[in-house]
Parts: structure tokens; sequence; C-alpha cells
């Protein structure tokens, strides 16, 4: 696999915590395959690991361990034909400020983040998106600061389905018994760059496709952080003892319902059976990330996975009373930990 100038394919993954560990390991496990140049941005004691020892991944079929070159500051990487940006949304301020060395006019950036992209209006080519192209979202982008430093030409979308936490800096648990990651251009293409970087990904093992709707997957997996979350957060404790108690399974089912109805207004319709998405996380012994964020003092992605969906609730006037008190319950529980400014 190919890179500028017929070189080798540089991938950097910016931010190696629980999901980006995992993506640099399938990169760098695919490399001999793929010919690709894998390297990480990482700060603090999980530089420090990565660095001393590399990286080590536990999944279910055994360790992963590689040794990505990693570093404090992008400019000791230099430019790169791909950077798979997976840190939490309230870091990508810092990523913006950052990520510039990396890039290229031609670098393709993929956001493998979660909640409602900072891009999510852009270049999106269902009938209803001409009228809103380049509307903003700003609890995921605040002053456009992504927008300025990577553009939407470069962007690329990513959803990722891998139960994952960090056990210590630089070892990364993965307890879902498979993984997949889905791609997907802005525009519904399929396009070259898009096909090159999922193949660097299943070269390493990780199930990787390319969607012609990265929204609609986008809604689908926002469809578990807003059922799992919230309730996981009061309780303190993973998704399979939370979901034991059946008054707090059908609030989250209320709760997927709810979601489902904000994203067909958007048109976005999701398929499947809402009742089938609970009972598969009631089936994981796994604490979702914002509970991780909570317990580890972490500031909490509250905008982007809850206040964002439910303005676009308001605005289609589609009624969110589960939804509502939920993520009010979890602001302000995320507050009272000061890991969320006080009144949003």
């Amino acid at each position: 696999m190919l890179g500028a100038g017929g070189e080798r394919m540089k991938i950097c993954v910016y931010g190696p915590g629980a999901i980006g560990g995992h993506l640099a390991a399938r990169l760098a496990q695919g490399a001999a395959v793929s010919g690709a140049e894998v390297s990480v941005v990482a700060h603090g004691a999980t530089l420090a690991a990565i660095r001393d020892r590399g990286l080590i991944v536990r999944v279910a079929d055994g360790d992963i361990r590689c040794r990505p070159r990693a570093a404090e500051r992008a400019e000791e990487l230099g430019p790169q034909d791909a950077v798979v940006v997976t840190t939490k949304v309230p870091a990508l301020p810092g990523v913006a400020a950052g990520i510039g060395p990396l890039l290229r006019e031609d670098t393709t950036v993929a956001f493998v983040v979660n909640g409602i992209p900072w891009w999510y209006f852009d270049r999106d080519p269902s009938p209803s998106g001409g009228p809103h192209d380049g509307r903003r979202v700003p609890e995921a982008d605040p002053g456009d600061a992504m927008r300025r430093a990577v553009g939407v030409a470069r962007t690329l979308g990513g959803v990722i389905y891998s139960a994952s936490n960090v056990a210590e800096p630089g070892v990364i648990e993965v307890s879902s018994r498979t993984s997949k990651l889905i791609l997907g251009e802005p525009d519904g293409t399929r396009s070259d760059r898009a096909i090159a970087l999922a193949a660097a990904f299943k070269a390493g093992g990780l199930p990787c496709s390319v969607s012609p709707d990265i929204r609609t997957e986008m809604w689908g997996k926002l469809l578990n952080n807003l059922s799992n979350g919230p309730v996981c957060l009061l309780t303190r404790r993973h998704m399979q003892a939370t979901f034991a108690d059946p008054v707090v399974r059908e609030a989250a089912l209320r709760a997927v319902h709810e979601g489902l109805a904000i994203a067909a207004a958007h048109g976005r319709p999701v398929p499947g059976d809402p009742a089938d998405r609970i009972n598969l996380s009631a089936g994981l012994a796994h604490k979702p990330s914002i509970l991780q964020d909570l317990e580890a003092g972490r500031p909490m992605e509250i905008d982007s996975l809850f206040a964002a969906p439910l303005r676009l609730a308001r605005e289609a006037g589609v009624p969110t009373p589960m939804l509502s008190l939920l993520a009010a319950l979890a602001m302000q529980a995320a507050e009272g930990a000061g890991l969320y400014p006080a009144g949003g």
C-alpha cells in the first residue's frame, strides 16, 4: 500500500487511548501486509509506556504487541497520508491546535469519535442535506477550531464498535468478542482513500467496511451511547449489572425509541429491533466510555453525546421525555464531579 510519492503509506493515530490504542495496534499488526508505516501522537504516561515497551492490546484471540513510532508533538512525525483521530470530543480543540504538521493538502483525516460530529451537515448527499450544507455543530467544534485546522475536504467519518478500556498506560483490554470499524465519506461516495484506509485495518485483522451512508451508521452507534451511557453513569456499574434491573432496562429501551425518532426526523432511519440493541448491551460486563471518563477524572462528552442530539430533537419537534431526563441527570453527575462546566 503506497502513499504519496510511491512510498509506504504513513498513518498516524492521534490519541492512542482505549479505542486509538486498539486501532493503532491493528494497523501495526497488518503493516507486514499493508506496508503501512504506523505512528501515534500521545502524551504523559501513555507516551512513556509506548516508548518503553510498546502497545499491548488484549483481544479475545490473544495479545497484540507492537511498537509504533510514538511522538508528543506532530512535528516529530511530519506529514502523513492518513491521520485517525480517536480522542474524546472535549480534547478536539487541542488536536486542532497540534495536528497541522501532520497534514498535507491531500492528507485523509478520519474522525472515529462518538456523538454528532462537527462535519455532520457538510457534503450531505441526501435530499435534506442541501438546505443545511455547512451548518455548524457547535457542541462538537467550539469556535470552528477543527473546521479551520483540518477542513471538510480532508475529512472521513468513522464509527467503531469495540468495548475497550485502558487497563494501564499502553495496555488496552478489549472485552467484546468481535469489533468492527466503519468508515465513510460525508458525500456518500466510495472513495479510493476510504478503501485504502479500510484495507490497512483489515490487514491487521479488524473488520472494516466503507459505508455509503456514514450518518446513519453514526446514529446507530449513538443510540447505544444514549441508552447505555446515562444509566450506567448513574448506577456506576457495567452494562450487564445495570440492565439486570427490568425497570432500568425499560427506561433504556424508551431512550432508544426516542433516539430512533430523532434520527428518522432528520432523514436517517436506523434499522433493527430496539430490544435487540438493549439485549446485546445487557450481555456485556463493560462500562461505557462516559463512565470510564467519570471514574478516571477526564472531561466528559456531555455536549456531543447528549446536548447535540437533544437540540436536533427540539428543532424537529420530536418529544424526548426519557432522554431529556437521563441527559439532565448525566449532566448533573458530570458537573458534580467537576468534569463538565456548571450550566453547560
